[in-house]
């Protein structure tokens, strides 16, 4: 009997959950396709992540504490430090050997999580070593690094050790080489798989049936939309609807007990839901920052929508995203240096009056399509 192909996906979030999130639903994807996964997450423990019948290995966590990335934390809330690193990567290392993968992908590495190459180089040498095929898993846009040197480091440690890059995108909306320069020297490997998109229905119920559905993501900085979205709301054609605030767990307990109870008849304030992909399929207009994950989903669901991209730091991933899709029709935009309950509740007023959202051809089977390549990748070992 065939034995089936062993996966070890390596996945690091550090402020927001999107990266976990997407790797989940790959995740599943792969085991749905009788694969055996272990996905490894350097991130906070999150409690509305589904990776589905994979397994899950908790390695030592990190977090970061500033919106540039530059101080990290451990579990502990203390500032890593090189007996810190030493422990994570034996532990990496110990997950790879008592694994015994026969494909390894990274996520986001060596496009990104710079700063874990003490961790990446030896898990890669090991992989290397044993003839295990080695993939990363990127997004369909890169942030702008500092130094422009670093995009040089991302291509040479690409072309060094891996095997294949699968991008998950799709070059009609977002061509990989807008933030990555060098793309066509590393063509030869590239896989565009479309995008990534939890598709699951759940049971019907009535959470979410023509609400306005409020939400930011893992919530870390989520505090500026949600205000924005309580105070424009008496004043939008939407002002009697019921609306619904899915707060990140990663928004601070004070902030979320204050919004809880200022909430008035029909407004609901709770705590991120595993089941958010089925509330957008029900609500009659979806208010987000512009997160991969969010924002494919809201279109897969055929949901109006409006995106204030998150863009603190050197972040511009998501504007560049959103602007796209709004350049196609699909949703409206705020740009968060302009979030004033105005322009929001005015944004909100031209989406409820507009066409529910589509995917606007954008190609969305990326889960599908990254399975298939990794079991083509494992058959070249």
């Amino acid at each position: 009997m065939t034995q089936p192909v062993r996966v070890l996906f390596w996945v690091q979030h550090l402020l927001g959950i999107g990266h976990l999130s997407r790797a989940a639903t790959l995740a599943r994807a792969m085991t749905a396709d009788g694969m055996e996964v272990l996905v490894a997450s350097g991130g906070e423990p999150s409690p509305v992540t589904d990776i589905g019948a994979a397994k899950l290995a908790q390695l030592p966590s990190a977090r970061a504490v500033d919106i540039y990335f530059k101080v990290l934390h451990d579990e502990n809330d203390a500032q890593i430090d090189d007996a810190w690193r030493e422990q994570r990567m034996a532990a990496t290392l110990d997950i790879y050997r008592g694994f015994k993968p026969d494909v390894l992908i990274t996520e986001l590495f060596p496009f990104g999580r710079r700063q874990f190459r003490f961790e990446m180089g030896p898990l890669l040498e090991a992989a290397r070593a044993d003839n295990v095929k080695i993939a990363a898993s990127v997004r369909d846009i890169l942030v702008a690094p500092v130094k422009p040197e670093r995009m040089t480091e991302m291509l040479e440690r690409a072309r060094t050790w891996y095997d294949q890059v699968f991008v998950h995108g799709d070059p009609n909306l977002v061509p990989f080489d807008r933030t990555f320069p060098h793309l066509a020297e590393l063509s030869d490997r590239v896989a565009y798989t479309g995008y990534v998109v939890d598709e699951r229905i759940g049971p019907d119920g009535p959470d979410g049936q023509d609400e306005i559905l409020v939400s930011a993501g893992g919530g870390a900085v989520a505090e500026p939309l949600l205000r924005a979205a309580i105070a424009a709301m008496p004043e939008t054609a939407a002002r009697d609807m019921k609306w619904r605030f899915l707060v990140g767990h990663n928004l601070p307990d004070t902030v979320f007990q204050e919004m809880q109870a200022a909430a008035s008849g029909n407004v609901v304030v709770e705590r991120a839901r595993r089941d958010f992909p089925d509330l957008l399929r029900r609500c009659r207009l979806s208010i987000s920052q512009g997160g991969y994950n969010t924002v494919l989903e809201t279109l897969a669901a055929g949901a109006r929508a409006v995106i204030a991209p998150y863009a603190g730091g050197l972040e511009t991933e998501q504007t560049l995203r959103a602007e796209a899709l709004a350049a196609k029709g699909a949703l409206q935009v705020v740009p968060e240096d302009d979030l004033s309950p105005a322009r929001l509740g005015a944004a909100i007023d031209r989406a409820l009056a507009s066409p529910p959202s589509s995917a606007a051809g954008v190609d969305i089977g990326g889960a599908a399509k990254t399975s298939a390549l990794v079991k083509a990748l494992a058959g070249k070992r």
